[in-house]
Order: structure tokens, then sequence, then C-alpha cells
């Protein structure tokens, strides 16, 4: 198990945590455990309940969700510095999607509803969490957006007829 001291300065580090005020982070770290995860590990499975939020240290996660006629679809991957699991926070630990690791992953683990105290007492803490949260989810959705957009696209009568578009 990882010292606290040791976490409060890998906090530092991920883009989602860096930044954040002393007390937040120490606060944080002394919540937190370091989890690993071997490649092709599931972290957590859509439609099950999971109590924690993660931040990925290093390696890279598949988030992917059920389509019915078309089974499981990756559609989103994330790495060093992001978040994942958000539902935890916000009370409802039901997940959305199911995320496996990609490769051997490390993360950060906060437990939500621990996370979601803080959030209520220390409002400051709250603020910038959930700007953060926010600015991540912002991010999530243009990146699916931006998928979706090519996942539905028609093919230019030139693409298929295998011509370069100039």
């Amino acid at each position: 198990m990882m010292e606290k001291q040791a976490i409060d300065d890998l906090l530092r580090q991920l883009g989602f945590t860096a930044g954040l005020p002393d007390p937040v982070l120490d606060e944080l770290a002394s919540v937190s455990a370091v989890v690993r995860f071997p490649a092709g590990a599931t972290i957590f499975r859509e439609e099950t309940k999971n109590p924690f939020v993660y931040v990925v240290e290093r390696g890279h996660v598949g988030l992917d969700m059920h389509v019915p006629t078309r089974g499981r679809v990756r559609i989103l991957s994330v790495g060093p510095g992001e978040m994942l699991a958000w539902s935890a926070l916000l009370g409802d630990s039901v997940m959305t999607v199911s995320a496996v690791a990609l490769e051997d992953t490390q993360a950060v683990a906060i437990c939500g509803s621990t996370l979601a105290k803080l959030c209520s007492t220390n409002h400051e803490a709250g603020y910038l969490l959930m700007r953060r949260m926010a600015t991540s989810l912002a991010q999530r959705l243009t990146a699916t957006r931006l998928q979706l957009l090519d996942l539905f696209a028609e093919p230019t009568v030139a693409a298929s007829a295998g011509l370069r578009e100039e």
C-alpha cells in the first residue's frame, strides 16, 4: 500500500488534480489508494455499482457501452491524468459504461461518497472539483459527438469510388 505522502505527490502531478490547493490535495490523498489493473482487466461493468472515482496515472482505459444489435462498442478511451467513473461522485454509483484496461494501468481510486462529503463540507474543494469534473465531461461530450459524426457520416462519392479528395 502506498503511503499518504506518495499519493499526495502523485495527485499533484495528474492532470485532473494538479494545481488543486494543498489542503484539498492532502484531504484527497488521505481517502485515496493506488490501484493496478493488468491489461484486459474489467475495472467496472455497465449497469453495476462502483463506489470509486479513478484518476488514471498510467495506462489507458477503454469505455465500452452495450448497443442493441451491435454488442459492446468502444465509445472513448481515457489515459494518464484523466478521470473516470464520475457517477460515483454524484451519489449514483451505477455505471453507464464498462471500463477495461487496454494496457497495464495504474490509477488513484477515491471513494465517491467520501469525495462527495468533502465537496459538500468544503465548498472551495467542491467548487474546484466539480468545475474540473464539468470540464472533463464537456471534453468527453465533444469527443463522443465527433465519434458519432464519424460513425454516421455519409461517405463521399469520391471516397466510395476510391478516389482521393483534393
